[in-house]
């Protein structure tokens, strides 16, 4: 999977457009939420793209990696 450099900044600073977690920043989504929404279908869009590299980085305990960037 590749991802562009600004997409790691953007899951630190963007907040969840819709659903039960509307207004969360993406890192700081539950990861069983995470996980649900992957197995149900990603849709086709930039918000599916950072939703997709989310769970990838929640999955394997990365999220170290963006937390950092949200206190940019």
């Amino acid at each position: 999977m590749s991802f562009k450099e600004n997409e790691l900044c953007l899951l630190a600073t963007r907040p969840m457009p819709y659903g039960r977690h509307k207004g969360t920043l993406l890192i700081d989504l539950p990861e069983h939420y995470v996980v649900w929404y992957f197995n149900q279908g990603l849709p086709d869009t930039e918000m599916g793209r950072l939703l997709k590299l989310l769970y990838e980085i929640k999955v394997n305990g990365l999220e170290y990696l963006v937390r950092p960037l949200k206190d940019r």
